[in-house]
């Protein structure tokens, strides 16, 4: 059984690497249940090696990625996919497929011999698409759509496979600020209103400390802070870890912490 007082979804002490390069090791990483999380950091530094290891796409070469008390190596692949969601950094779409139908496959989890398309589905496919705003798009072709569409499209196949945990790998990129802000408004809701606990790794730190509940910050593969934005985002860790001289304040809209780089960084951080 479960241990209440433990992260349903935990990285204890592992070594993630590729190839025979090690990108982490000795890394271990609690998500608090129903936060909205984000992983913060430079390139290269592991953020999303991370996140494959937590949707066990990434076997740890030492230590164990832990879901509900148990090494999630030990779960048949559709029971991970019952727990968690996962939308990876690039995702391609069948041509010509339609949005409903799209949207229709996060309820593979679900399905079996025993088990084919029911109104529970049908039911969780309409819910998804209502709440990424996409009812509209349903029999339209993806390939039509703009990129903030067919993200949210991603986002609601997703959301249709009704699990407890949803991973994002860099959610926003390639789209245009409103569309970035569409997204992280969207992930901050289901946060928040069906308690469900979200990890993105994001590259914008200030998007990062406006939406996220807990922010990971890594560099070099390690964890160099964990917690609620408000306590650990400084201009010290800043420097630490993005090399980045900067104020940091708080933002007049939301009250969360506000990156400012200072001028002519070249001349400034070493």
């Amino acid at each position: 059984m479960h241990d209440a007082t433990q992260a349903r979804l935990r990285a204890d002490r592992v070594r993630l690497g590729y190839r025979g390069r090690t990108i982490s090791d000795e890394l271990s990483v609690d998500v608090p249940d129903g936060t909205f999380t984000v992983i913060i950091g430079p390139n290269a530094c592991g953020k999303s090696t991370l996140l494959r290891a937590l949707a066990r796409l990434l076997a740890p070469e030492s230590g164990s990625v832990l879901l509900d008390g148990k090494a999630i190596t030990a779960y048949p692949a559709k029971e991970v996919a019952r727990r968690i969601g996962l939308l990876p950094q690039t995702s391609t779409a069948p041509d010509g497929i339609r949005v409903a139908d799209l949207v229709a496959r996060g309820r593979y989890p679900h399905q079996s011999l025993l088990r084919q398309w029911s109104r529970a589905d049908a039911d969780a496919v309409a819910a998804a698409m209502a709440a990424t705003g996409v009812t509209d798009l349903s029999a339209r072709s993806v390939d039509e759509l703009s990129g903030g569409q067919r993200q949210r499209v991603w986002i609601a196949m997703v959301l249709a496979q009704e699990t407890p945990i949803i991973l994002l790998d860099e959610p926003t990129t390639y789209l245009d600020i409103a569309h970035q802000i569409q997204v992280l408004d969207l992930c901050r809701a289901l946060n928040r209103e069906s308690g469900r606990t979200i990890v993105a790794v994001l590259h914008d730190l200030n998007q990062a400390a406006r939406y996220a509940d807990h922010l990971i910050a890594m560099k070099d593969g390690a964890v160099i802070a964990a917690g609620p934005p408000k306590q650990i985002v400084t201009a010290e860790l800043v420097r630490e870890v993005f090399t980045l001289g900067c104020r940091v304040i708080d933002d007049p809209e939301t009250a969360a912490p506000l990156v400012i780089p200072l001028a002519e960084q070249a001349a400034r951080v070493s």
